[in-house]
């Protein structure tokens, strides 16, 4: 190939290129590999709410850190989740933000994470990645009555439903990482918080969002956070700072602490309000509530849904930012933007 050729290309895409990633046309499909690609990495991105194909690539790397397997389902996810938009004709602009992919990617890494990585298991990703665009365009008709958005239920629904479906299958075997099937026993106090463990259940809080239990991961994705919002960057950081300090306060076990499994829920929390919300001292106030409920209602959930031996996910930061949406509109002092 012709040099020439080849660097004419390359000026051509970085000619489209913007702070947030490529400048796609106005055609109904993303006809083209970068624009494709730009629709996939935005998805990655969207898992915590940034529209930024930068941020996605840098979460993906962060993933690929911590683990390949793991790295390898969300970009699956990602692309099976955003193929089948396309391919089903969903509206292009939803597409190209990514609000089409980030389920999937959630969606992948979970049951790559509950599951054992076999062949059969990365075709049933594919499977339940496509099922959660056809429940986000379901969840999309059904909220846009009230102008809630779906954030991460499809994921929640779809996970569930697939790992549930796994104690009728016996070719998908799952790994020991699932909770225990059985009643919710009294907590006691367990271990002693040090200064270590705050500090890794701050970065590994944020980690957790993908799956991940690493604080070189959680300082991947700050960068990606940062490199698309310093206010999205601030916000994940104080979630998981607070989810961690109410639950140390409430007696939590000091490695469910230290794991960040308190801070995760409380960080997407965090960044939607960030987000959604005019800032002011009625908002912020509203916020750190919602943020301290977060952590209350995993806490909830996880229990309620430990004779199932399933896992409460993402449930906590939907339920949670769901009803606080929704009670807004009769709040005077909160003002949403119009982005929601």
């Amino acid at each position: 190939m012709n040099p020439l050729n080849v660097r004419a290309r390359f000026s051509a895409i970085a000619t489209k290129l913007s702070a947030t990633g490529l400048i796609v046309s106005d055609s109904p499909t993303p006809t083209t590999l970068p624009s494709f690609i730009d629709s996939v990495l935005r998805g990655i991105g969207q898992v915590m709410l940034q529209n930024n194909s930068y941020a996605g690539l840098i979460f993906l790397v962060g993933i690929f850190y911590n683990s390949a397997v793991l790295g390898w389902a969300a970009l699956l996810g990602a692309v099976a989740s955003t193929a089948t938009a396309m391919l089903l004709g969903a509206e292009r602009s939803r597409i190209s933000a990514g609000l089409f992919g980030f389920n999937g990617v959630l969606v992948g890494i979970a049951l790559l994470y509950f599951l054992e990585p076999e062949l059969l298991t990365w075709g049933y990703v594919v499977l339940a990645a496509a099922s959660s665009t056809i429940i986000m365009a379901a969840l999309l008709n059904l909220l846009g009555t009230w102008n809630i958005p779906t954030l991460t239920a499809p994921f929640v629904i779809t996970t569930l439903l697939f790992i549930l479906a796994c104690a009728r299958f016996g070719r998908l075997h799952s790994t020991d990482i699932l909770p225990t099937a059985g009643l919710p026993k009294s907590a006691a106090v367990e271990g002693v918080v040090t200064a270590s463990t705050l500090v890794e259940g701050l970065f590994n809080g944020v980690a957790q969002v993908f799956f991940q239990g690493s604080v070189i991961t959680g300082l991947i994705f700050i960068i990606g956070l940062l490199v698309s919002s310093r206010a999205a960057c601030s916000a994940a950081l104080l979630g998981s700072l607070l989810g961690m300090l109410v639950a140390w306060g409430l007696g939590a076990a000091e490695p469910a602490i230290r794991s960040g499994a308190f801070g995760f829920n409380c960080v997407l929390t965090a960044i939607v309000f960030a987000g959604f919300m005019v800032i002011n001292v009625a908002s912020v106030a509203y916020a750190t509530l919602a943020v301290i409920a977060t952590a209350v209602v995993f806490a909830a959930l996880s229990a309620a849904l430990e004779p199932l031996g399933m896992p409460a996910l993402t449930s906590p930061f939907v339920l949670v930012a769901w009803l606080f949406l929704l009670a807004s509109p009769l709040l005077r002092r909160l003002q949403t933007l119009p982005t929601l």
